[in-house]
């Protein structure tokens, strides 16, 4: 199932989400339903915060994106970063290994507004996965700047709050105008609400 996305100017996107502790049914439709949300809006990843949920959840799939490269080391080896894709990363934690890069990024919370954004070009990450089984890798590229984007989501950081002053200057228009429609849409819904 399709879930609605929230957008910049939703307070849920501030939101640090709560670690996931088990693995329940529910979580598991959650998950499947977050993929086919990510899908559906072209995305190659999404945080729980993005569907209106606060828990340390992302869903991650670089595969649709083929001129962007990326790396994977699993166990010290090198390995085909597509080999470990749909992702699910439950509670990660990123430890950098190489110095920041700069590099565009977009996310679905804003839509068609993109910006450069540094970040560790290369990255140790520990989460779980779906089954609640721990998983450790080293990655780069895109997928290093993807699992860094998506995290930040995590703990209620969005990616225009890594951009440079300059960057974030050129966006504001865009930025004010998305910010204020998802407020008013807010305030109609709990209009909505407080008449039923």
């Amino acid at each position: 199932m399709v879930l609605p996305l929230t957008y910049f100017g939703n307070p849920i996107l501030r939101h640090k989400g709560d670690p996931v502790s088990e693995i329940t049914p529910e979580l598991e439709q959650f998950i499947e339903d977050m993929f086919d949300t990510m899908e559906k809006h072209r995305g190659i990843g999404l945080a729980s915060q993005q569907v209106g949920r606060a828990i340390q959840l992302t869903v991650i799939d670089i595969r649709p994106v083929e001129d962007r490269p990326s790396t994977l080391e699993l166990d010290g080896e090198e390995a085909d970063p597509h080999s470990i894709m749909p992702l699910v990363l439950l509670n990660p934690e990123i430890e950098p290994l190489a110095a920041e890069v700069s590099g565009p990024e977009g996310c679905l919370s804003f839509p068609e507004i993109y910006g450069d954004v540094s970040r560790p070009e290369k990255i140790r990450v520990k989460a779980l996965n779906e089954r609640n089984e721990p998983v450790e890798f080293v990655c780069g590229g895109l997928l290093a700047r993807c699992v860094q984007h998506e995290t930040d989501h995590l703990h209620g950081i969005l990616f225009t709050d890594r951009m440079d002053r300059d960057t974030k200057a050129e966006l504001r228009d865009e930025l004010d105008v998305l910010q204020k429609a998802t407020k008013a849409i807010l305030a109609e819904a709990a209009e909505a609400d407080s008449d039923q």
